[in-house]
């Protein structure tokens, strides 16, 4: 699971527990201008040949950490929970997207929209 706040201008990722091992990081921070976008997504592609691991841990269907590449970018993920997951759409990152579990998804999702001035989201 990931912990997420925003410190003056940054959004800051903090993976917990066990997570950091599976993932292969423990912390990403973003400029919050380097944002567009968060939506909750209760079903994330977790299923057999959905990206290329390129480091992390991937047990199909079951749990998902680390870097991959999906859709002709570099996707960070660390979702076990799919029900409570999130995607963070990011530009001039070496990430095109975040696809992380969070323990309150619309409290995050909403927390990143007002932080980047997108207001409520939809």
């Amino acid at each position: 699971m990931v912990e997420i706040s925003v410190e003056g201008t940054r959004a800051v990722f903090v993976v917990e527990g066990w997570d950091k091992l599976w993932s292969l990081r423990s912390r990403l921070e973003i400029p919050l201008e380097h944002i567009t976008g968060a939506h909750w997504d209760p079903e994330p592609a977790m299923g057999w040949f959905q990206g290329l691991k390129l480091g992390g841990t991937d047990i199909p269907n079951i749990f998902k950490a680390g870097t991959f590449y999906q859709d002709g970018g570099l996707v960070f993920w660390d979702v076990a929970h799919p029900e409570r997951t999130i995607v963070i759409d990011l530009v001039h990152e070496t990430y095109s997207r975040l696809v992380v579990e969070v323990a309150d998804p619309m409290a995050a999702v909403t927390l990143i929209t007002r932080s980047i001035g997108g207001g409520r989201p939809s």
